[in-house]
């Protein structure tokens, strides 16, 4: 029976091309929908689309000749403009559904108020991203990626088998991770030995986020990375990599809910002053307990991290990609074996 290696055979350039076809036609699918303002959840998909192919024109700089009109600055900022939009559709939707029906009556007004504010800033917001996806620098972009993807054109490292230069990919992505400063927020080093976290009071925990919570937003934003560009190959690994895989989406699930209770509360004192606990206080407790919460699942994924067994098996597992074996009658391969290295 006729055997493919698909790991043997495809190259970086190949991957290279199968993934920004993947997520550039995933963005323009959405495109009408996000125009039309019909689902907040169509945003939400053509925002990924675009923060993924961010990434991975990023990792695949190596293999990529790309104009410059489809340079990673370019779709990084109809990405952030996208995403302009879909915070405040994040920020709307957590106030209506988590917060406002847990408030009492006599905060409601309050919560409606800033409801209404948020609604006329999301108003301002979709006509930037309509006038955005509009204009010549946007279609130029899709125009650009569309003839390149006709005509690819690579560097010479594009020819490489992708299971020999994998490990060179995902591994400066994951170094960034691990030396993140953010990893060391609240820990101090002589305790990085303890069996257990260190607990902390709710008082000490909302201090710590006042002053370093832009270092976790940030730890977050490299964890969400890591997780994108990761999740390209996981044909090419086995279950204790797509493990990592998510480590990483809850890395930037916990630390996303940090930051968004962090950012509603921001926008709240805008509305109400800095002393939102007078205002409303039982929705201030609401954000600071949910934080809380938060920390506390944070606490067990960073002291995973920070041990020095688990980093040094996470960065085995990214030198072990493997040859997959796929029958050209579309069966399932009988087994996997690894590469060796």
């Amino acid at each position: 029976m006729d055997v493919q290696k698909i790991a043997q055979t495809e190259t970086l350039g190949d991957w290279a091309n199968k993934a920004i076809a993947k997520h550039f036609q995933k963005t323009i699918k959405y495109e009408s929908d996000v125009l039309k303002d019909r689902d907040p959840e169509a945003l939400h998909q053509m925002r990924i689309g675009m923060r993924r192919l961010r990434t991975v024109v990023t990792g695949f700089a190596a293999a990529l000749d790309l104009p410059k009109a489809a340079s990673e600055k370019e779709i990084g900022k109809i990405a952030r403009i996208l995403g302009n939009l879909r915070d405040l559709d994040v920020l709307q939707e957590t106030l209506e559904s988590h917060y406002q029906p847990a408030i009492p009556a006599k905060e409601q007004p309050k919560v409606k108020l800033a409801l209404k504010k948020l609604a006329k800033q999301r108003r301002k917001a979709l006509k930037k991203v309509q006038a955005t996806l509009n204009q010549k620098e946007y279609q130029k972009l899709k125009q650009t990626l569309q003839r390149w993807l006709e005509l690819p054109t690579y560097k010479e490292f594009a020819r490489m088998p992708v299971t020999d230069v994998l490990p060179d990919i995902l591994l400066p992505f994951v170094s960034q991770l691990l030396l993140h400063p953010g990893w060391l927020v609240g820990v101090q080093l002589r305790d990085l030995d303890n069996d257990s976290p260190q607990n902390m009071t709710p008082a000490a925990v909302e201090s710590l986020i006042a002053t370093q919570g832009e270092m976790l937003h940030s730890l977050r934003k490299q964890a969400k990375r890591v997780r994108y560009q990761m999740s390209l190959f996981t044909e090419l690994y086995g279950p204790t990599y797509e493990n990592y895989v998510e480590d990483m989406k809850q890395v930037q699930t916990v630390l996303g809910d940090i930051q968004d209770s962090q950012v509603l509360e921001e926008f709240l004192k805008q509305i109400f002053g800095s002393l939102i606990g007078s205002k409303t206080p039982h929705l201030a407790a609401l954000l600071a307990n949910n934080r809380y919460q938060a920390w506390q699942q944070w606490q067990s994924l960073q002291h995973r991290y920070l041990n020095s067994q688990t980093k040094q098996a996470f960065r085995q597992e990214l030198l072990q990609p493997r040859v997959v074996e796929v029958f050209l009658n579309g069966s399932q391969p009988p087994e996997e074996r690894p590469v060796e290295v």
